[in-house]
């Protein structure tokens, strides 16, 4: 599925560009929670809403392609999650967003 309202030429320029909509935590994936580190906030995933994602790949080395998930919390903490995909993707990460209920802001 591609779910993003905005065509970002790289990773940074993308959440730079959520980043001031609002997405500022940057989020990763511990004891099967999705957390912050700075915040103290542990996410379920039945509690989030992936609002968009991007895609982005590589030019010359597999490994540099990427996926960038803009969270919305049931707290209404917003947020960012990166993670690689296809062979080089994280796999504690692939599989609790794939948990993640996935809609349009």
């Amino acid at each position: 599925m591609n779910l993003h309202k905005e065509n970002y030429e790289t990773l940074s320029e993308a959440m730079n560009a959520l980043k001031e909509k609002g997405f500022t935590y940057e989020f990763d994936i511990k004891n099967a929670n999705l957390y912050h580190k700075d915040a103290e906030k542990e996410f379920k995933a039945h509690q989030l809403k992936v609002v968009e994602i991007h895609r982005f790949e590589g030019l010359t080395n597999p490994a540099d392609s990427s996926i960038l998930y803009a969270i919305l919390c049931e707290d209404g903490s917003k947020g960012l999650l990166v993670d690689a995909y296809g062979m080089y993707a994280d796999t504690d990460k692939t599989a609790f967003m794939s948990e993640v209920e996935i809609i349009s802001e």
